[in-house]
């Protein structure tokens, strides 16, 4: 039964469009040294196909752009940006093939930050029923994050 709630609940945010929390912990780079380890929180709006993503980097920079529901990638499709390899990274060898490729709720984004950071965020939901939602991020100060969702709801 709380199966079949948790679904209407995420096709009920799907229709509506959503609002979901995200925190980015950094997993590989130099924010991954430092004692504590920090945490970004960010927030993701939109609906099935696309939407909006932004996270308060170090020092407050923000970084805003969109997302964008992607055409489910096939074995033998080149990955443009590198990205399998750190859903490999964060997840563990074999995870982007064994987990990621060919799923039709797949989206991605590159934002960019007030201070001049690059963010690409990769995030997939799990065939339905499910509502396992993963994600990943890297920018380009070396930094590979795990994107954990922590909250979705409707606007």
């Amino acid at each position: 039964m709380k199966t079949r709630a948790a679904f209407v609940l995420l096709a009920l945010c799907t229709m509506l469009g959503c609002t979901a929390t995200a925190r980015l912990y950094p997993i590989q780079g130099p924010l991954s040294v430092q004692t504590p380890s920090p945490v970004f929180v960010g927030r993701l709006t939109g609906a099935v196909n696309s939407g909006t993503v932004s996270f308060v980097m170090a020092d407050g920079e923000v970084c805003k752009g969109r997302w964008a529901r992607v055409v489910p990638a096939t074995a033998g499709t080149p990955a443009a940006n590198g990205m399998p390899s750190v859903w490999d990274t964060v997840y563990g060898s074999g995870y982007y093939v064994s987990h990621v490729l060919g799923k039709q709720y797949f989206a991605d984004g590159a934002i960019t930050g007030n201070l001049g950071t690059v963010l690409n965020v990769e995030f997939y939901r799990a065939d339905p029923p499910a509502t396992h939602i993963a994600g990943v991020a890297k920018d380009s100060k070396g930094n590979i994050y795990k994107m954990v969702f922590t909250a979705v709801g409707a606007t």
